[in-house]
């Protein structure tokens, strides 16, 4: 059933050109760095902007965690299992995902019950819409009506507020200390504090703040250490139902990719960039690992901030910034693994729905996430499955006869850290029994909520935080690039435009994890980069969306 890396054949997916030397240009308007959807999404407005951008992709293909893959007949997305607010033109993301391909990408909606809780023994069912959503907690909390009804009312409050935040990262640096006082005038006292103290003020009734805290692995922050801010975000994002992209998540690059073309650029895999080159202080271009060279009017790195400013800088130059001392106060978020399982069978015959299912021991998720890391043979404090044939209504024409599961669970990076230095396939007998034991020890949870799938598995591939490094470049193994924590939502210094001169960030680092807040960091920087010429762009997107469409509120997608 399941299959070692060192006997795996190659994705059948690949997404951009492969690059060689020959096939660039000495010199771009940019180069982006990374080809996530933060940057997919910066190169695509660049493009349409009329600049001739170049984006460089160390992996095989295209997306960062946008990306999918297929092998044995079978076909996985690695990072997007369901993003909110893709069922109105109207919303933030949606609009912005329709500019960015051109309305070519197509959506799906999942179930009415997008969302299973399963705390214990027992089972909370999250229904689509603000109704649907309240009557859902009712439902389960029959008495806590004015506790859930003041949270619904939090979750507008914070992303009311979310537009000042954002807005705030297209400010001058040196205005930095003016607008935060600002924006700590304007914003709601529970913007940034953590989700436990916001949650533990409005109730006592534990069950009903596990709930509440049940999509915490979107963020990969538990209730005590996230900021109330991304909690809230989430929640909105969601409260509306979860869609699914049509054709799988390499549908996003797909799309994306003709757009960023129109513009004179390309995107280019196997395109691994080992330096930015800084000339009299100023970001002038890279270098890459066959030490070829290209040029650009300014870098844009969608590396993530630590991959930027630690592998990527030289060193001499960081230490001309404020960086040593900013980083102190930023971390890695959370490692996990991933179950990637083939079925044979279609997720109709097999009984697979479009719901997500967060399963936990009981509703105290900080104290089962510190009780695993002290001890990771105790309890796993969540696992998560999606069912991404089931949600793909043209799934059934790629892969016919077939159905897909992914299962996340959260891990240790020092689990993994003996083979750091290890090729991928080639890690030896003793890591592939680890993965084969957490496999299996992870299966039992499937198999207890669809014990009809117990020997019906055809395959099964498990990846670990060092498959995430490998082809990431995250070195932890992180998906959520930097911890989500309140003091992470202080850092004004997280923003577009960096302290050297033509070098800028974006992504999720930028505002908030996930593809949409990935793609909102994107747009910021877009307009950051753009100054007074993005006006046009800024009033097509936030301000040109309808009656029907929200403020800078729909910030985040993860899961």
């Amino acid at each position: 059933m399941t299959t070692t890396a060192s006997a795996l054949k190659p994705s059948t997916i690949r997404i951009g050109k492969r690059y060689r030397a020959s096939r660039v240009d000495d010199h771009y308007d940019a180069i982006v760095i990374g080809s996530g959807i933060g940057g997919l999404t910066t190169a695509a407005l660049l493009a349409k902007a009329g600049q001739k951008v170049l984006v460089l992709e160390q992996h095989y293909t295209a997306g960062g965690f946008t990306h999918s893959y297929g092998r044995n007949g079978y076909e996985w997305d690695v990072g997007v299992h369901y993003i909110g607010d893709m069922g109105s033109p109207n919303t933030l993301g949606r609009k912005l995902f329709d500019t960015i391909t051109d309305g070519q990408l197509k959506w799906a909606p999942m179930d009415d019950n997008y969302d299973r809780f399963y705390l214990g023994s027992q089972v909370v069912n999250l229904r689509a819409g603000k109704d649907g959503f309240r009557q859902s907690l009712l439902d389960a909390f029959p008495g806590e009506n004015k506790a859930i009804d003041r949270y619904i009312k939090l979750l507008d409050k914070v992303a009311s507020g979310m537009q000042w935040y954002t807005l705030s990262k297209l400010s001058p640096a040196i205005a930095s200390p003016v607008i935060g006082r600002a924006l700590r005038f304007v914003l709601p006292k529970c913007f940034n504090q953590t989700t436990y103290e916001v949650l533990s003020g409005l109730t006592r009734n534990e069950a009903l703040i596990g709930a509440l805290t049940g999509q915490w692995g979107d963020c990969g922050v538990t209730p005590k250490h996230s900021s109330f801010l991304i909690h809230a975000l989430i929640a909105k994002h969601y409260i509306h139902g979860g869609y699914y992209p049509v054709g799988g998540a390499a549908e996003m690059a797909r799309t994306i990719i003709p757009v960023i073309q129109s513009g004179g650029g390309e995107v280019m895999t196997y395109a691994d960039v080992t330096e930015i080159l800084v000339e009299k202080g100023r970001a002038c271009g890279v270098r890459l690992a066959d030490d070829h060279t290209i040029r650009a009017d300014r870098i844009i790195s969608n590396a993530g901030v630590i991959n930027t400013f630690e592998s990527l800088l030289p060193a001499e130059v960081v230490r001309g910034t404020r960086y040593p001392h900013q980083r102190r106060h930023i971390e890695p978020s959370m490692s996990h693994l991933c179950l990637y399982i083939g079925l044979k069978g279609t997720a109709q015959e097999l009984g697979l729905p479009k719901t997500n299912f967060w399963i936990y021991p009981d509703e105290h998720h900080d104290a089962n996430v510190e009780r695993f890391l002290d001890d990771p043979e105790s309890p796993l404090p969540v696992v998560y499955v999606s069912f991404p044939s089931a949600k793909d209504p043209d799934y059934l024409n790629r892969c016919p006869g077939t159905a897909t599961i992914e299962i996340v669970a959260p891990t240790t990076w020092a689990q993994f850290a003996p083979w750091k230095d290890t090729t991928w396939g080639k890690r030896g007998e003793e890591y592939e029994a680890l993965k084969q034991q957490l496999t299996e020890r992870i299966l039992e949870h499937l198999y207890d909520k669809l014990p009809q799938l117990r020997g019906k598995i055809d395959y099964v591939e498990t990846s670990t935080p060092l498959s995430t490094d490998w082809f990431c470049r995250y070195g932890q193994g992180e998906i959520y690039g930097l911890e989500h924590t309140p003091e992470r939502f202080d850092q004004a210094w997280l923003r577009p435009k960096t302290e050297i001169p033509g070098l800028y960030l974006t992504g999720q680092d930028v505002l908030t994890c996930g593809v949409v807040g990935a793609m909102i960091g994107g747009l910021v920087t877009t307009l950051a980069i753009q100054g007074i010429k993005g006006a046009g762009l800024a009033k097509q997107i936030f301000v040109d969306r309808g009656p029907a469409g929200p403020d800078l509120q729909q910030v985040t997608e993860t899961g």
